[in-house]
């Protein structure tokens, strides 16, 4: 079920709309200085996500000031990407959060199917298991849950503690979660 829905354009289609909708939020809050905001999209070359994914998402959504003297950056928050990571957020989740770990045989379905390495994979892990407990976004944000996060468990366990019909749907529910995450003043 997992990689099925890695491969769902819908899934990412979605994500791309409220992706729009920071965007267009940030756009309606204007720059601090008072100056427009005009679009300055960042280029991107996401992986892992199907074969038919649309041109938008070759680009971060990011607004800069016209003022002069200014031209300070705005990018809103993002439910496709976590951070500067190259593969797309649900990837990064979800494959991450694979209960049983990473065997060779899993390792070898991810590399074919997304093009992850299993060095990659390790990666992901370390950062949900050692980096991210220690953030200042889950220090301040973990009180939410009850019952409590099993952080030597993430990101499995968060994702759990998220309500939904469906995987899709806890699914977006821990990327809007997460978006905080995607931008500089987090």
């Amino acid at each position: 079920m997992c990689l099925t829905l890695l491969q769902d354009s819908r899934l990412y289609g979605f994500l791309f709309k409220i992706d729009q909708g920071f965007a267009d939020a940030a756009h309606a809050e204007g720059c601090r200085c008072g100056g427009r905001l005009h679009r300055a999209d960042y280029a991107r070359k996401p992986r892992g996500g199907p074969p038919d994914l649309g041109p938008e998402y070759g680009k971060r959504l990011s607004w800069c000031c016209a003022r002069e003297g200014c031209r300070s950056r705005r990018t809103p928050p993002s439910v496709r990407f976590l951070g500067r990571r190259v593969y797309l957020g649900a990837v990064v989740l979800l494959v991450s959060a694979m209960q049983g770990g990473i065997t060779d045989n899993r390792a070898e379905q991810l590399r074919a199917l997304l093009g992850v390495s299993r060095r990659t994979l390790w990666r992901w892990r370390s950062w949900w298991r050692r980096t991210f407990p220690t953030s200042a976004f889950w220090k301040r944000e973990r009180g939410r849950f009850m019952p409590p996060v099993v952080e030597g468990e993430l990101p499995a366990s968060l994702l759990e503690r998220f309500s939904g019909a469906d995987e899709r749907s806890r699914l977006i529910q821990a990327l809007s979660f997460l978006a905080p995450l995607t931008t500089r003043s987090c």
